[in-house]
């Protein structure tokens, strides 16, 4: 924990392990960790008090924590590690629904779930509340659609995502949402009229 002491009557501040373990969870190099530990000696072993990576590993990076079962993904192309010492998986980049349904099973979890086309049509159309964003043209061409219902979870509708739903009518498009794609509701000629929110930025 940290410490508080007195000079000349100024108090300073003095950051114990808990501290500097929690401030270095923002470092994003593997070089600073180990600068850390070599430029300030009572933090040595910093790396090794961590269950989880807080950056991206590779066959390097991976030896310097050697105690995480936590292995946290970032980006898809990140290494994986089957050492038998993780035990869980966090993964960061998108994934669609199909895919996080397997992840569940093993324990893992999904931090960005899309719907995607063929989600749609294995799943229907009802969109799972676990899902952030519509996929390009996730219910593009769906001929019988008539109305749909956007979760309050959605935070971005992807190109083409309604295009060629001539039957919808119906639409609410929540102020969760950030970004609206292309043609989003192109070709949707039997909708009067759509409320587009003011959160949208892009």
């Amino acid at each position: 924990m940290e410490r508080n002491t007195t000079i000349n009557n100024k108090e300073k501040v003095t950051l114990g392990y808990n501290e500097i373990m929690i401030t270095s969870k923002y470092f994003n190099d593997i070089k600073d960790f180990i600068n850390l530990e070599i430029g300030i000696k009572r933090f040595q072993g910093n790396m090794e008090r961590f269950h989880f990576n807080p950056i991206p590993l590779n066959e390097y990076s991976r030896k310097f924590f050697p105690n995480i079962e936590t292995l946290h993904i970032y980006e898809e192309n990140d290494d994986v590690f089957n050492d038998g010492k993780i035990f869980k998986e966090v993964i960061w980049y998108k994934v669609d629904y199909s895919t996080y349904l397997k992840e569940k099973e093993t324990g893992n979890i999904c931090k960005d779930i899309v719907y995607a086309d063929k989600d749609r049509e294995k799943y229907g159309t009802t969109i799972p509340p676990e899902v952030k964003s519509l996929r390009i043209g996730c219910f593009g061409g769906c001929e019988e659609l008539t109305s749909i219902n956007i979760p309050t979870t959605i935070s971005e509708l992807g190109c083409d995502c309604f295009n060629g739903c001539e039957v919808l009518t119906a639409v609410t498009v929540s102020t969760s949402i950030s970004t609206l794609g292309d043609e989003c509701f192109y070709g949707c000629s039997s909708l009067p009229s759509i409320d587009i929110p003011t959160t949208i930025v892009e």
